[in-house]
């Protein structure tokens, strides 16, 4: 697929782009390169192809979810101005 000059200018348009007049026979000849690669990708076979998650077939190592931190919420919380039942209290900002 093809794009001409006047097709980049309306992409360009649509998308809020400000583009160089002389900079447009370029984007137009990228843009149809992309279109021709996107075209080239669909053309080939992929039936049987089974969807992989990752290339490698690598695993993540996860570890124990387990707590490691300690809990300093009264700590934190006895330099608050405002607090009710271990919530900060805060001004209402919007009526």
């Amino acid at each position: 697929m093809a794009l001409d000059s006047s097709t980049v200018e309306k992409i360009a348009h649509l998308a809020r782009l400000g583009i160089d007049a002389k900079d447009v026979p370029e984007y137009a000849r990228n843009l149809s390169d992309i279109f021709a690669f996107v075209e080239q990708l669909n053309a080939v076979d992929c039936s049987g192809v089974v969807p992989m998650a990752h290339p490698m077939e690598a695993s993540q190592r996860l570890r124990e979810d387990v707590v490691t931190e300690q809990n300093l919420r009264d700590k934190f919380q006895a330099h608050a101005p405002k607090v009710e039942v271990g919530l900060y209290l805060v001004p209402k900002v919007i009526e």
